[in-house]
């Protein structure tokens, strides 16, 4: 299983409508991402962790239906609190659409969740970490956190944005760096 959270496809589409300047080669790099993902791993099955959408349907549809016609694995929404297309849209493409997943002692849900007895995989907050050099460098990268009990999975997307958490001596940080995961 491939899980994958906070994709928010539409999202480039819906600042543009609006007004801002977000490059059209946006909403392609998502698909292209996806795809090599998914060509990679050769997952039975891919989990998306909520906010798959940003919010109501727009031309990026067309482009997900042409993604899900040629993509070879079973596909599950965890449903986030973006996603508001009406899940008829999603039976179509028989994709089926739940509000959290409990598999083998892991719960895969949206939100970040405690419950007893399970590690919980989940998105929604972007988490990114901050980096201090001596120079006075400074960077904020993307990041998969992870708790004693939980992994909070970075955005997938590439228009998201990020929130920067501040560990503790209990949580480990991998960063994402090019093309690499690097723990810190």
């Amino acid at each position: 299983m491939l899980l994958i959270s906070d994709v928010h496809l539409g999202k480039v589409a819906h600042f543009r409508k609006f007004g801002a300047a977000v490059p059209q080669k946006a909403i392609h790099k998502n698909f292209i991402l996806l795809d090599e993902i998914v060509h990679h791993f050769q997952p039975f099955q891919v989990c998306f962790l909520g906010d798959l959408f940003h919010s109501s349907l727009n031309k990026e549809w067309q482009l997900f239906e042409n993604w899900v016609s040629k993509t070879p694995s079973e596909i599950v929404l965890v449903a986030g609190n973006h996603d508001i297309i009406a899940p008829e849209k999603f039976e179509v493409l028989d994709i089926e659409i739940i509000q959290e997943l409990e598999i083998d002692g892991f719960l895969l849900s949206h939100h970040p969740m405690e419950r007893k007895g399970f590690f919980n995989f989940c998105g929604h907050i972007h988490p990114a970490v901050r980096l201090h050099g001596s120079g006075r460098q400074r960077l904020k990268l993307p990041c998969f956190f992870k708790k004693p009990s939980q992994l909070i999975l970075p955005a997938f997307g590439e228009f998201t944005g990020t929130f920067a958490l501040e560990p503790s001596k209990m949580d480990e940080v991998f960063v994402l760096v090019e093309d690499q995961v690097v723990k810190i």
